[in-house]
């Protein structure tokens, strides 16, 4: 999974799978890039999406020099109060904070998605622009769960209507799954989605007339917390990278 080796390799690397690799963008974004004719290689235009890039050449985007970085994979906690995105301008907590990456990013670090500012859980962090793509595309689908508490208890036919879905500003929007995570508790369920959409279960409780008191991710494709608490995080292994680019058919 080294892109070092991938590029040592005799007949190099092509050309959108090399910009994936230094976190500029997916290869999807990187061939519109080569359409529109922004990227060059040792000066030359690349006009061919099946370029490949030796090593020792130079790439670069509207002139701008891409470098090849080591893909890192990272599962954060979710504390509240943190914005996912790599800075803010009110200087707010940011999840790149919350791992200790330095103001200027040398890594090229993103978080895969969003979670608002005060809901908290699983999310990934990343700069293999490939990954994070399609983990985010709908078409993959993969699978999120989301534990829930609202301020009055939800009742069986409002279960039922997340199932069937409700009607948002941004069109119908419904649960894959939707269960209590208590029959003694009608404040805690548990919902499934494959979709993304900003805020999505908050807006799709409001619809119903809930207000949400908490809100936490606890799982995404197969990744779950574990151990970790609220604001700690690891690096996660060969193999489960290696599973998150399998859902995706990366590997």
């Amino acid at each position: 999974m080294s892109s070092d080796d991938d590029v040592a390799a005799t007949d190099g690397m092509r050309i959108n799978k090399y910009i994936a690799h230094t976190g500029y963008c997916s290869r999807r974004d990187a061939d519109q890039l080569v359409d529109e004719g922004r990227v060059a290689v040792d000066g030359e235009r690349v006009t061919e999406h099946g370029t490949r890039v030796q090593e020792g050449q130079t790439v670069t985007v509207d002139g701008e020099v891409l470098r090849l970085r080591s893909l890192e994979h990272i599962l954060l906690n979710k504390p509240k109060d943190t914005i996912s995105t790599t800075d803010d301008q009110k200087d707010r907590q940011t999840v790149l904070d919350a791992v200790g990456v330095p103001d200027d990013n040398p890594s090229g670090l993103f978080p895969v998605g969003r979670l608002d500012r005060n809901t908290t859980g699983v999310l990934i962090i990343t700069n293999d622009g490939d990954l994070a793509h399609r983990l985010m595309h709908p078409r993959y689908e993969v699978a999120k769960i989301y534990y829930v508490r609202t301020q009055k208890p939800v009742k069986p036919h409002q279960i039922d209507h997340l199932r069937r879905g409700v009607d948002l500003e941004d069109g119908p929007a419904s649960a894959d799954r939707v269960a209590y995570l208590d029959p003694n508790s009608k404040t805690d369920i548990a919902l499934e989605l494959h979709e993304g959409r900003n805020r999505q279960i908050r807006r799709m409780m409001e619809r119903l007339g809930h207000d949400i008191v908490q809100l936490e991710r606890a799982k995404y494709g197969t990744l779950t917390t574990g151990n970790l608490r609220r604001g700690e995080w690891r690096r996660l292994t060969y193999d489960e990278v290696r599973t998150l680019r399998k859902r995706v058919d990366l590997e």
